[in-house]
């Protein structure tokens, strides 16, 4: 199945112009606990915060939450829907196993504050993608400058991650963003995915094409605002987010790239290099990573990416490769296998070789996601076709999240590595050079 990659023309300016935010109903809200995995179901709390929504319903250590307003919390990424859809100001209904007794109680979560600088302004609003989703869009601009503004315009990676800085969270790659809304003196703009944050929908569910549209929409916005220089709009992406900025740069002719740990081939090629590493981090000898490569993998991804099947699919078709699938049954990495089987068709290294506004690219020696090879390969397409500000930097030590890191091992077994300043300094030399 080919895939054509358009955006629909249902909404043109007029329909997505930016609506605030009406009441704290549409808030984000969180749970204030913390939770591991139940058998068969739910989740059980191992922290909560005593004062929290969760803790003054009377909730405690040892509970396990099993439904949400009559909803069974089935896996981890249903759980992670349903967390990233908590509004504040909303009855849920909690259904919780105690002592093996079902019981239940009524929960009203208060909201998240906002993200807020002293040297800028933060603005919060939604746009409507052409699929009818309500999408948070978070904007920061200087305090004192309302006018001809450089713009950057920020697309995330893979994952059901937030955009949004949050008091206490530790993220180092939300740091980065932070020092680059206050150090760069842009505009900088920031969708959520949806059914993140404050947007609709369910990411889970959400595809590879609808997510795209969610970017275009939002883009198009951003380049109708009276604030910025149209001509001075940079594209700013973090993994999979660096390797769509080349499209959304060359279709609507921005003036720059900086992308952060890229990617240049197919996804089945990703992958099956990224399953080779995974397999040798886990312990395995070379040996034995090539047959579990020959015998396993590249079945379970070539059904999946190429024939456009569900790993259940491909199991259902060869029990013994159950022993191996370590991702769910219609979910990689928390997205739908319809979000790869898109992913797969779209042409990301036609996309660099056709850049030719000025491009930074980074990559780190402890990123175990991205290969450098990929690396090499967007520099060579840049300079074929004749791209002249071109700057590629591998940072010692860096990882794919922005943390230091003695191996790439230290990353991949979840470790949390140091903060090096230079990380997000990078960045906002970067913008002010291909924006001055």
């Amino acid at each position: 199945m080919k895939i054509t990659f358009v955006i629909l023309g249902v909404c043109l300016y007029f329909c997505f112009t930016i609506e605030l935010m009406a009441d704290d109903s549409e808030r984000r809200a969180r749970w204030h606990a913390s939770f591991q995995s139940a058998q068969p179901l739910g989740r059980e709390i191992t922290e909560i915060t005593p004062e929290s929504p969760l803790g003054v319903s009377g909730l405690k250590v040892g509970d396990i939450i099993i439904g949400i307003n009559n909803e069974v919390v089935r896996d981890g990424n249903h759980w992670w829907d349903l967390t990233n859809s908590l509004r504040a100001e909303t009855k849920y209904l909690i259904t919780y196993k105690r002592n093996n007794k079902v019981d239940s109680t009524t929960v009203v979560f208060k909201p998240e504050p906002k993200e807020s600088y002293e040297d800028l302004n933060v603005e919060y609003g939604f746009i409507t993608s052409d699929f009818g989703i309500k999408q948070r869009l978070i904007t920061t601009l200087p305090n004192d400058v309302a006018s001809n503004l450089s713009a950057i315009f920020v697309v995330g990676g893979l994952s059901c991650s937030s955009m949004e800085y949050l008091p206490g969270r530790t993220s180092k790659f939300i740091r980065g963003l932070r020092d680059l809304a206050q150090q760069s003196g842009m505009l900088m703009m920031r969708i959520e995915k949806p059914g993140v944050g404050d947007s609709e929908g369910r990411c889970s569910d959400t595809d590879f094409v609808t997510e795209l549209n969610g970017y275009e929409v939002a883009l198009q916005l951003l380049l109708t605002d009276k604030r910025i220089d149209p001509e001075k709009v940079i594209i700013y992406g973090n993994s999979m987010g660096a390797a769509l900025a080349p499209y959304l740069a060359n279709k609507y002719g921005l003036n720059g790239v900086i992308s952060d740990g890229p990617f240049y081939r197919s996804w089945f090629e990703h992958m099956l290099e990224i399953e080779r590493r995974i397999q040798a981090m886990n312990g395995h000898d070379q040996t034995e990573v090539n047959r579990r490569l020959i015998e396993a993998y590249i079945p379970l991804y070539y059904g999946m990416l190429i024939e456009k099947k569900s790993y259940q699919d491909m199991i259902d078709e060869n029990p013994l490769l159950g022993n191996y699938n370590y991702h769910s049954s219609h979910h990689m990495y928390g997205r739908p296998m319809a979000f790869y089987h898109q992913m797969q068709d779209f042409n990301f290294a036609g996309e660099w070789s056709k850049l030719t506004m000025p491009t930074r690219v980074r990559w780190g020696s402890n990123d175990w996601i991205m290969s450098e090879y990929d690396i090499d390969m967007i520099e060579q397409a840049l300079t074929e076709n004749g791209n002249k500000d071109i700057e590629i930097l591998k940072v010692s030590g860096l990882d794919h999240w922005f943390a230091i890191h003695e191996s790439a091992l230290d990353s991949y077994q979840g470790k949390p590595g140091e903060w090096d300043d230079a990380t997000s300094k990078t960045l906002v030399t970067w913008a002010k050079e291909i924006n001055k």
